[in-house]
């Protein structure tokens, strides 16, 4: 279900942007105003254009969001204010907290909004460090710092 939502959050937000072009070209006059003189299909073309996006919309959350491990040794007691650590320094808040799951989200409501709320990194706690999941350009870099925390 998660998947779904994701992708159609993200046709959304390239459906949006791809309309903001045109009209932007269309008010600057570097095209005509006519949608069958824009595209050559006419207006066949948005039908088109629709499903190319669907198809990127659909594949996006498959390559967006990713899992990761990361081996942090030590107790709950001495690894969680690390974690905390790493996540505030990144812009995260906690958010919940159950069985030994944590969320987080980002601070910034700009970069809430960008990431059309698609920002919540969840740690989960394994018997050697912690599983990360959410976007993948973060997961990444919050499992890099937190290896490097972790090795200090």
């Amino acid at each position: 279900m998660r998947y779904l939502i994701r992708a159609l959050k993200y046709y959304v937000q390239l459906m949006v942007i791809l309309t903001l072009i045109i009209v932007i070209l269309i008010v600057a006059k570097v095209v005509a105003a006519d949608i069958s003189q824009i595209f050559v299909n006419g207006y066949d073309s948005l039908w088109q254009i629709a499903l190319l996006m669907a198809v990127f919309a659909g594949i996006y959350p498959r390559f967006g969001y990713t899992n990761q491990q990361v081996v942090v040794p030590g107790s709950d007691e001495e690894t969680l204010p690390l974690v905390e650590k790493v996540m505030a320094a990144h812009g995260y808040v906690k958010e919940t907290r159950s069985d030994g799951v944590l969320a987080y989200r980002k601070l910034s409501a700009g970069t809430r909004l960008l990431r059309m709320w698609e920002d919540r990194i969840t740690v989960t706690r394994f018997v050697s460090g912690y599983g990360l999941e959410g976007p993948g350009k973060d997961v990444v870099r919050l499992a890099n710092a937190l290896r490097s925390a972790s090795e200090e």
